[in-house]
């Protein structure tokens, strides 16, 4: 064994080109796992110091209980403390807005805002606002705003600053503890946050600290790293399962590794054909030969695990530096060996189990074969019986699993439905189709080869060469083909899923925020009088529709709701609303639109009763959520007046008439001029709710195709390596075909063709896979998402697809097409 090992390891050197392609979707594999290690610790650093709320520099936190202003005295004279911060706030408000108040150093390692006009606050009474809410409530630099909080004595509050912070939501301050508890008189406050000296012993002062706030009441004194883990798991609770998700995603990236460096191990093997027969014939066995094409297998793991583990360490590390240079700060990553180690040995794996099947049918080549004139062999055609009867059974399986999902589907309101189970099964279901599909791969790639590759066809010579090149070898167009369908299934999954949940969160958005702003009056009170014609004036809205609301209403069986007479046709978002039955349309008098929660059926005969009065209607549609405005019915306006509703309105909706956060600013200022000093009517913003929601959905579809990527990426590598090495397998036959006269660019876009035809079969295998357990797997959440199909998503990722498939075989068709016709028709 040991002269096989060596004459195939000589072979390696002096050809090492085979080796790195071999190794190439081993080694992208490698990268990307160890990347997702790093890129799990930038995360959770991340996020502990951009959610949490507590500064990076705090040591230890008293809180949770009673704390005295005499507190921050004692606490600040033990030995060991640096400095003490009192973190406390209070909220006053402002005509028609809210300010918050809250307590900040101003500046230090213990200070959660950056000063950027003016000056921090010093004396009581002084405050710094944020961007924003200079912009939405109007208070530059100089403003002096008197305030009566309840229960408290009146104070002037003065902007003397303008001050970033982490979440400007438009309403947020900072000033001295003396403002914030002037106001109310009291002096105990929220929490205590300590930086302690250098070298000091945390739990030493901790001991000190505790008999003096000891008592009844007393707070926690808890480590201020601790604090800010759990802020950070409170305010991303979702980074964990993220990475749950990620690794999944990455385990499929690393199966598609193994089927890629499996197929190009069998084209590297069928390569040397002739020298593995001469091996066998001067007496080398079939188990030796099989160890050391084996061996060869485990170093070429060896050597893409390290190569891949070193170049994402580098970029782990870099990353932070560039982003930092763009003022974009994230923390860096660690040095996780026992990480680094585990990847190394996964990618020997990876190749060990890939190497083997192709290492024992390479050992069976009969000696014979050392006289054939060619040193590769022909490529096998279809498959076996086995595997033909082995993929239907997975087929069988997968189709039957689908189909005891899609009759186990949630009815209209079911409850306690096992959405977990369910979804589940959807997965194991994609997961036995996607076997059934490598096994059953070569013969399916005919067919799809057939109707793709017609058009290439009609393009003379360098087409039909192309889709000949392709066909003859289907096991291992199937191969890489099957790989780039995984990719593409995916992704497919995500574009239609994403839509589905993009469109629902839409109508729950409307229901929810159906305009830009709602202004409404007193508690079960109505608008001042003349203020709903005010906001119809004003220039800066557009779209002002006033509406009236009746509390405590009973619709049918359901108690304590809400009724209102908003016009469903006044608000051009109104026509997104999820409507499961009739036409919101048909809202008139004696009809109503009701929530689907109801219990209701479109014709349906209901009472709605409100305070001793009642009107008798008919259910002109039902929704598939909550009406708008979180009201259970709408009614015409003539049925909410029987039902007792005030004459003037209780609120109204209105949007911005220039879009944009400029435009919103305006309008929100303008809106709020509307109303008359000592009015408790109160503006508030509904779009910042929209845009939080797409932002969220935004995120996670950005985060979900980026992981999606690494399927991909994997799939192109093995799309060009498998070009490569087609290449060199087939030398002699590109120098016949520039023999008889194909020009060199002819014998380019033939390769190219080629390569591409791989991503058009796996595209269109991922496609006709995707659509359906992504319409499946929407319908087994339980959500009640639409099934919507984005036609021009899933047309521009078929295109991409294909194009980047077709770049990866660029390089290796010029490679092919610079060898000269006799250099190539004397390689053997």
């Amino acid at each position: 064994m040991n002269t096989v090992l060596r004459t195939q390891l000589a072979g390696v050197s002096r050809r090492p080109a085979r080796m790195l392609l071999t190794g190439l979707a081993v080694l992208v594999a490698s990268f990307v796992v160890y990347a997702t290690v790093l890129a799990q610790q930038i995360t959770e650093r991340s996020v502990l110091n951009g959610l949490s709320g507590t500064p990076e520099a705090t040591d230890l936190v008293v809180m949770s209980g009673e704390i005295a202003r005499k507190d921050i005295t004692a606490v600040e004279g033990l030995p060991g403390v640096a400095e003490v911060v009192a973190r406390a706030e209070n909220g006053f408000q402002l005509g028609p807005g809210y300010l918050v108040v809250s307590t900040d150093p101003g500046s230090g390692p213990l200070s959660t805002v950056k000063v950027t006009e003016g000056r921090f606050p010093a004396a009581t009474g002084e405050i710094a606002v944020t961007p924003r809410t200079v912009e939405r409530m109007g208070l530059p630099i100089g403003s002096k705003i008197p305030v009566q909080p309840e229960g408290g004595k009146p104070i002037t509050l003065t902007v003397v600053g303008v001050a970033e912070t982490r979440d400007d939501v438009g309403f947020l301050s900072y000033g001295s503890l003396d403002t914030v508890t002037a106001a109310t008189g009291t002096e105990y406050i929220d929490r205590l946050e300590i930086r302690l000296d250098a070298g000091a012993d945390p739990q030493s002062v901790r001991e000190r600290i505790e008999p003096l706030v000891a008592g009844e009441g007393a707070p926690l004194i808890v480590a201020g790293p601790e604090v800010r883990e759990q802020e950070a798991i409170d305010a991303a609770s979702q980074v964990e399962q993220l990475f749950i998700v990620v690794r999944v995603f990455v385990a499929v990236a690393v199966a598609a590794a193994g089927l890629i460096a499996a197929s190009t191990f069998r084209i590297v093997f069928a390569q040397r054909m002739r020298q593995l027969a001469l091996l066998r014939a001067v007496g080398a066995g079939r188990g030796a030969l099989a160890r050391a094409l084996a061996l060869e297998g485990a170093l070429t793991g060896l050597l893409a695990g390290v190569t891949g583990v070193l170049g994402a360490l580098a970029l782990g590390h870099l990353i932070p530096v560039v982003l930092s240079a763009f003022g974009v700060e994230i923390s860096s990553p660690g040095l996780p060996l026992a990480q680094a180690a585990g990847t190394v040995l996964l990618a020997v794996l990876i190749t060990v189990v890939a190497v083997l099947a192709p290492a024992f049918s390479a050992s069976r080549v009969a000696p014979l074969e050392a006289l054939r004139s060619a040193a590769t062999s022909g490529a096998k055609q279809g498959i076996g019986l086995l595997r033909m009867i082995t993929g239907l059974l997975f087929a069988l399986a997968a189709g039957g699993l689908a189909a005891l999902v899609w009759t186990s589907l949630p009815g209209p309101q079911e409850q306690n439905y096992p959405a977990e189970q369910m979804l589940l099964s959807v997965v194991g279901s994609g997961a036995l189709a996607f076997i059934a599909l490598i096994a059953l791969g070569p013969l399916l790639v005919r067919p799809v080869l057939a109707v793709a590759g017609r058009p290439l066809r009609l393009l003379g010579p360098v087409g039909r060469l192309a889709v000949g090149g392709v066909g003859g070898s289907a096991r291992r167009a199937a191969a890489v083909s099957v790989v780039v369908a995984l990719g593409v299934t995916l992704v497919t999954g995500v574009l239609v899923g994403g839509d589905s949940i993009r469109v629902l969160a839409n109508r729950e958005a409307v229901a929810a925020a159906p305009a830009d702003f709602q202004l409404e009056g007193a508690p079960d009170g109505t608008l001042p009088a003349g203020l709903a014609e005010k906001a119809a004036g004003l220039t800066e809205l557009t779209r002002v529709t006033p509406y009236r609301r009746v509390v405590d209403v009973k619709v049918g069986d359901l108690e304590g709701g809400n009724a209102t007479d908003l016009s469903t046709t006044a608000l051009p978002s109104l026509s997104e609303l999820d409507v499961k039955s009739g036409s919101v349309a048909d809202l008139a008098p004696g009809r109503a639109v009701v929530a689907g929660y109801v219990g209701l059926q479109t014709g349906d005969q209901v009472t709605v009763s409100a305070k001793g009065k009642q009107v008798r209607v008919t259910v002109a549609a039902v929704l598939g959520g909550p009406t708008p405005l979180r009201t259970e019915v709408l009614l015409d306006r003539a049925d909410l007046t029987a039902l007792g509703a005030p004459a003037a309105p209780t609120g109204l909706l209105a949007d911005a008439a220039t879009a944009g956060e400029d435009g919103r600013t305006t309008a929100l200022r303008a809106l709020q001029g509307t109303i008359g000093a000592g009015s408790e009517a109160r503006v508030e913003v509904l779009a910042d709710q929209r845009d939080a929601v797409d932002q969220q959905l935004g995120v996670l579809m950005l985060i979900a195709l980026a992981l999606i990527s690494l399927t991909v990426l994997i799939a192109v590598v093995g799309v060009g390596a498998t070009t490569a090495l087609s290449v060199v397998e087939r030398a002699r036959e590109s120098g016949l075909l520039r023999a008889v006269g194909m020009s060199r660019g002819g014998l380019r876009g033939m390769l190219t063709t080629e390569s591409a035809l791989y991503g058009l079969i796996g595209a269109v295998l991922g496609v006709v896979l995707g659509v359906p357990y992504a319409w499946l797997a929407v319908s087994a959440i339980g959500l009640d998402a639409p099934l919507t199909l984005p036609v021009w998503q899933l047309v521009a990722v078929f295109v991409v697809l294909v194009l980047l498939t077709a770049l990866a075989g660029v390089m290796p068709a010029r490679k092919a097409a610079r060898v000269s016709p006799v250099t190539a028709l004397g390689t053997e």
